[in-house]
């Protein structure tokens, strides 16, 4: 069977990725093609990084209401069963939210998880 040679797939890719980039016609002629492994690299970073974006925003959600709470003599994780048993159905952004920049609600909101548990 005949060697299969990936220069015509890669040079397609190249091209793809340089006009991305929206290069001008004369920079294609004398940009290296080592560069567009730089560019690939770029778009692999910012697709990985736009996942990784929502994990760190929910772990800061998570510490800041953590904060907040034990301010208030609870756990995370009693706060959040008190929560649950409750029937109050906020996601970690709104909380996190409420305990930052309305502390009086999310002190209710506290207290309504701490009835729960009892």
């Amino acid at each position: 069977m005949a060697r299969v040679k990936g220069g015509v797939t890669a040079h397609a890719r190249h091209k793809k990725l340089l006009s991305k980039q929206k290069v001008l016609e004369v920079a294609l002629k004398l940009l290296p093609f080592c560069r567009s492994a730089v560019r690939e690299k770029s778009l692999q970073y910012a697709y990985r990084d736009r996942r990784a974006r929502k994990r760190q925003f929910r772990a800061l959600w998570i510490q800041r209401i953590n904060a907040a709470v034990r301010l208030e003599g609870m756990t995370y994780s009693q706060f959040m069963n008190g929560l649950n048993k409750g029937g109050i159905q906020l996601d970690r952004k709104v909380l996190s939210d409420l305990a930052i920049h309305q502390k009086e609600a999310f002190k209710g909101i506290v207290e309504q998880s701490k009835a729960a548990l009892k």
